[in-house]
């Protein structure tokens, strides 16, 4: 059985960082691809995110590009994601997983942005 722990998250100002982790157990872990994705309220999950299981090549979703970077351990079994410049729009629960096919969804953690 896989588990996600993400953490991280909190409530900061417009242009403030933050930097996400999540630790992922009970899986081969630098075997998979990785990525970050987000649900806003009221909003579709979408991926903002992705790494190679090597960690040599990574992906953003235009809206973040620049601004957030993921990045990787093996070593520990951990992706991060660190976000700069945050913004209003970038509140939602942020969570971790491989790519399709995904692993259950962890309990994802809280990034609230204050204008």
């Amino acid at each position: 059985q896989v588990q996600l722990v993400e953490s991280g998250g909190g409530l900061v100002q417009a242009g403030g960082s933050l930097r996400l982790s999540c630790v992922v157990s009970g899986s081969i872990f630098s075997m998979n691809a990785m990525g970050w994705y987000r649900q806003a309220p009221g909003k579709q999950r979408e991926t903002v995110a992705t790494i190679t299981s090597g960690g040599d090549n990574t992906n953003y979703a235009d809206s973040v590009m620049g601004r957030f970077s993921i990045s990787r351990d093996n070593a520990k079994n951990t992706v991060y994601l660190q976000i700069n410049s945050l913004k209003p729009e970038d509140t939602a629960v942020y969570y971790c997983n491989r790519l399709v096919p995904y692993w259950s969804w962890g309990q994802g953690t809280q990034v609230t942005v204050s204008s």
